[in-house]
C-alpha cells in the first residue's frame, strides 16, 4: 500500500539562516536580546541577500539528457552552499559563504542519482548530497578546490511513502522525505516513524540516515538506527540494497556500513523502517533542583530502572532559564511519556517519586484523554517552546555579532559531572580571554541510558566584530579537547561532518580508519562523494 506525496508549503525558508525566512526576530528584537549579553553590537548586522554575493558562472553544465534535473539559478545555489551551524549563518551575514555549488540537481529516482554520479565521475564533479540542509557540522558545503566543479544533489523530490505494511509495522519510503510530510503520509495507516529531531520540520529521513541522528526518545530507541530494517544507497560502485529482516546475525551488518556515512560511501535512495502505533496517551511534569548533582544522580536512576521515559532531559539552572522554565538557580528535569495503548499516569507518578527521593520538588502535572495534546505544567510548556524556538535566536544574536551556539557528546556516568564541570570551567575562561567578557556555558541532558548520558552545551558570549568564526573555532577546539581528555565522543548525534573531523580522527581507532579508507576506495574510486566528512 503506497502513500501520497504531500505538496511543500508556500512558505519560504531562508537561505542563510535557521528555517523559516518570516520567523526570524526583528532588528527590535535582536537589540533587545543584544542588550543582555555585553560585549554585542550596537546594531544588528543586515539580514544578508543573494544579490550581493559574488557567484561565478558554473564551471561546468548538464548534459542534455540530465539538464531537466539540474538548475543554476543563484539563489538556489546559494541555499545549497552550507548547513546551519552558528559558523555557516556568520559567514552569510558577512558575505562568506565559502565555495557556492556549480550546480543543484533534484532527481526523482534511483536511476537518475545514478545518472548523476556516472557524469559527476566523468567530469570530476564533487557531489554534495543534501536532504533538508540543517546540518551543524559542515556536511553539507565543499572546502578546497581539489574538483573541478560542486554539484549539490538535493534528495527532496524522492520524498513519498512507497509502501506501508500494517502487519508489519513497518514502510519503505524515500530518503528525501521531510519530517513533516513523511508523517502526513503515515498518519491515515495510524502509524508513526515518531522520530522526532530539532530540525524536524527542514531534515529528511536520508539525512537522518547518513547522520545516525538523535530523536524524539530519551530513552530506549534514541537514535534512527534502531528503527532501521534495510537500505538501498547508490555508490558509483553499484547499487547496494540490504534485505529487510527483523533481525540477522549474518555477518557484519551492511547498513551498518551506511549509516553515519555521511554521503561519503554512497547516496541512500531510500529505506525499509520501523513504525509504531500514533500514541493516545501522555503525561508529562517537571522536578526542580536546587542541587544540580541530586539531578544528575536521579537522572541516572531513572534510566537504570524500567520505566523507559519518552522524555527525560534535565536543564541545569541557566539552561533552565534560558527557556523560561525556571527561575533562580532550579535545575529542571522535564518527564514526559506515552503510549497507545494503556493510560501512562501511573508510571509519571513512579517517575517522579523516584526523582523526589533524590532531593528533588515537584513542578506539576500534565495529561490527558486519549487523543488529547497534554499540556503538561508550565515549566514543561516553557522548554518545549523555546526548544522550537532557540534557533531562531540563535541567528538573532548572531546578527548580534555575539557568539551563540551548542555542541552535544556522550560519555559514561563516571565522567559525567567532571566533563560538565571541566567544559563550563574551560570555555568559559577561553570565552572571557579572547573577548574580555564572561560568557554563559549552560548543560542540559538530551538522551540518557543505563551506563551514561548525552550532555549538550550552549555557549552566549560576546563575539569579535569581522572574527567570529575563528573565535567560535577557537572555543569549540577548547571544548573538543575537554572532550578528548574525558573520553566523551566528539559528537552524539549532530554528525562529524567536517567541523568535528579533528576530533573523530582521534576517537576512531586506527584499523577501524584504516578499513574505512579501504570502502571509501571501493565505493567511491574517483573521489567525488562529498570529500572531506569522514576520512581523506
Amino acid at each position: 500500500m503506497a502513500g501520497t506525496t504531500v505538496q511543500p508549503t508556500s512558505r519560504t525558508r531562508s537561505w542563510w539562516g535557521w528555517g523559516w525566512a518570516d520567523a526570524h526576530p526583528d532588528d527590535a528584537e535582536c537589540v533587545a536580546m543584544g542588550a543582555l549579553l555585553p560585549g554585542t553590537l550596537a546594531r544588528p548586522l543586515p539580514v544578508p541577500r543573494v544579490r550581493d554575493l559574488d557567484i561565478a558562472a558554473p564551471a561546468v553544465a548538464a548534459p542534455s539528457s540530465l539538464a531537466h534535473l539540474v538548475r543554476d539559478d543563484p539563489a538556489d545555489r546559494a541555499a545549497h552552499a552550507m548547513g546551519k551551524a552558528y559558523r555557516d549563518v556568520v559567514r552569510a551575514l558577512r558575505g562568506r559563504p565559502g565555495r557556492i555549488p556549480d550546480l543543484v540537481a533534484r532527481p526523482t529516482d534511483e536511476q537518475e542519482v545514478a545518472d548523476l554520479l556516472d557524469w559527476a565521475g566523468d567530469r570530476q564533479v564533487a557531489v554534495v548530497p543534501y536532504g533538508g540542509g540543517s546540518s551543524v557540522s559542515g556536511g553539507v558545503e565543499y572546502r578546497g578546490d581539489a574538483h573541478r566543479a560542486v554539484l549539490s544533489l538535493d534528495l527532496t523530490a524522492m520524498g513519498r511513502v512507497l509502501e506501508v505494511d500494517t502487519e508489519g509495522r513497518a514502510a519503505r519510503i524515500q530518503a528525501g522525505a521531510l519530517g513533516p510530510s513523511l508523517e502526513d503520509q503515515l498518519r491515515p495507516h495510524l502509524l508513526t516513524l515518531r522520530h522526532f529531531p530539532q530540525s524536524f520540520e527542514f531534515s529528511t529521513l536520508g539525512g537522518w540516515l547518513a547522520t545516525r541522528a538523535g530523536g524524539h526518545y530519551a530513552t530506549g530507541h534514541t537514535h534512527i538506527d534502531d528503527f532501521v530494517q534495510s537500505l538501498r544507497v547508490v555508490t558509483p560502485a553499484g547499487t547496494s540494497g540490504s534485505w529487510r529482516l527483523p533481525a540477522s546475525g549474518a555477518g557484519p551488518s551492511p547498513d551498518r556500513l551506511f549509516l553515519g556515512s555521511e554521503g561519503a560511501l554512497g547516496v541512500i535512495t531510500e529505506a525499509w523502517v520501523r513504525l509504531q502505533e500514533r500514541p493516545r496517551h501522555k503525561a508529562s511534569a517537571s522536578v526542580t533542583f536546587t542541587d544540580f548533582q541530586d539531578a544528575l544522580r536521579a537522572v541516572r536512576a531513572l534510566a537504570q530502572c524500567d520505566l523507559s521515559p519518552a522524555n527525560c532531559r534535565l536543564l541545569d539552572a541557566g539552561e533552565a532559564a534560558l527557556a523560561g522554565a525556571a527561575q533562580g538557580d532550579r535545575a529542571v528535569l522535564v518527564l514526559g511519556f506515552e503510549s497507545a495503548d494503556e493510560p501512562v499516569a501511573r508510571r509519571l507518578e513512579r517517575a517522579v517519586r523516584l526523582a523526589l527521593s533524590y532531593g528533588g520538588r515537584r513542578g506539576g502535572a500534565g495529561g490527558g484523554s486519549p487523543a488529547a495534546t497534554p499540556g503538561g505544567d508550565a515549566a514543561v510548556r516553557a522548554w518545549r517552546s523555546a526548544f522550537l524556538r532557540m534557533p531562531y535566536l540563535r541567528d538573532g544574536l548572531a546578527r548580534m555579532g555575539a557568539v551563540a551556539e551548542t555542541f552535544e557528546t556522550a560519555a559514561t556516568w563516571d565522567r559525567i559531572p567532571g566533563l560538565i564541570d571541566a567544559v563550563r570551567t574551560e570555555v568559559g575562561a577561553a570565552a572571557l580571554r579572547a573577548t574580555g567578557h564572561p560568557a554563559t556555558v549552560n548543560c542540559r541532558l538530551t538522551h540518557v541510558y543505563p551506563d551514561g548520558a548525552a550532555p549538550y552545551f550552549t555557549v552566549l558570549a560576546a563575539g569579535r566584530a569581522g572574527d567570529e568564526v575563528a573565535l567560535w573555532d577557537d572555543l569549540k577546539a577548547v571544548a573538543g579537547e575537554v572532550l578528548h581528555r574525558y573520553r566523551a565522543t566528539i559528537t552524539h548525534h549532530h554528525a562529524v561532518g567536517r567541523d568535528h573531523r579533528p576530533g573523530y580522527d582521534l576517537q576512531r581507532p586506527e584499523p577501524f580508519a584504516l578499513a574505512l579508507r579501504a570502502a571509501k576506495g571501493a565505493l567511491d574510486p574517483r573521489g567525488i562523494l562529498n570529500p572531506g566528512v569522514l576520512v581523506d
